[in-house]
């Protein structure tokens, strides 16, 4: 059964080679950039094909000038909708109407659970983002409005206690020392990796979010962002050594550039970081180039049930 599982990094872009500035050059990846045979996750690097790993600089602008935003981004790898050329603009960090009515019309979750393809979204909440929302305080932002657009209700604490959701950083250590969830468990970077896909096992497309990458990003947070990636890089081993990739496709994206150039505390308009990995995976790198391009891609490798 083929399978595609898409671990989206908010807010990653392609940049220099300047390790003052850019955590991806500053970082130690072996997994990541093992993948290229050890060449640098920056915009020199360019569009490269090792094996069955594939890095693709991916246009975020979509034609519309100024920097890309997270709403807008988002809703195009989710929709296959060029957001940011229906509004005329990039918008965000959250969808407004005119971006949820794009989100209702095309989302990839509902598609492929209409299609007898089930989807899954892994992230779990704790009570006070519930809470926040029901207050009007917090809008959801693109990618879990679109899982709840497919049908999906938003991962709870439940989740997290049973195995079957992810925390934003991983281990779930966050949930004990910052929500106050002492009961949670807390595993290693690689064990979280190799539960995502025993989480994936039952569906056919799952999505995971991690939103730190920007958070740091616009903090201009050098070393806590070099720390990061090399986070997420054991995350990604655990992955790789879990999975059968015989049938499963790996989708690392992101919406925009911004941690890439921590002298900077706003997003970038360099291309997106796009790395694929797994079965199939020349078929769906020969036709990604923009944001756009991710939705049709996702369907035609999975087939049509």
């Amino acid at each position: 059964m083929r399978r595609v599982l898409f671990l989206f990094l908010d807010g990653v872009g392609l940049g220099s080679d300047d390790p003052a500035v850019n955590p991806l050059a500053a970082a130690h990846l072996p997994t990541l950039r093992g993948l290229i045979d050890g060449q640098p996750l920056s915009a020199a690097t360019g569009r490269t094909s090792v094996g069955l790993a594939h890095l693709i600089p991916t246009d975020a602008g979509l034609g519309i000038p100024g920097r890309p935003q997270s709403a807008t981004g988002q809703t195009a790898i989710l929709t296959g909708v060029n957001a940011p050329a229906r509004l005329g603009e990039h918008f965000g960090p959250r969808p407004d109407q005119r971006v949820r009515d794009i989100l209702d019309e095309a989302s990839l979750f509902a598609r492929l659970n209409r299609t007898g393809r089930p989807s899954y979204f892994c992230n779990a909440y704790p009570q006070r983002y519930f809470d926040a929302v029901q207050r009007g305080k917090r809008l959801l932002s693109a990618v879990p409005y679109a899982a709840t657009v497919g049908g999906q209700s938003l991962l709870t604490v439940d989740a997290m206690r049973a195995g079957t959701a992810l925390s934003a950083n991983f281990t779930g250590e966050g949930w004990r020392t910052e929500l106050g969830y002492t009961d949670i468990p807390v595993q290693s970077l690689e064990e979280a990796g190799a539960q995502f896909w025993q989480i994936a096992q039952p569906y056919r497309f799952v999505f995971f979010e991690h939103w730190l990458t920007d958070m740091l990003g616009h903090q201009r947070d050098l070393p806590a962002a070099v720390e990061n990636f090399q986070r997420i890089d054991r995350f990604v081993a655990g992955l790789l050594a879990a999975a059968d990739w015989a049938e499963t496709l790996l989708i690392i994206s992101s919406d925009h550039g911004n941690v890439e150039d921590c002298s900077l505390r706003t997003h970038t308009e360099n291309p997106a970081l796009t790395l694929l990995y797994g079965a199939h995976s020349d078929r769906l790198a020969a036709r990604i180039h923009g944001l756009d391009d991710f939705a049709g891609g996702i369907e035609e490798f999975l087939g049509p049930h």
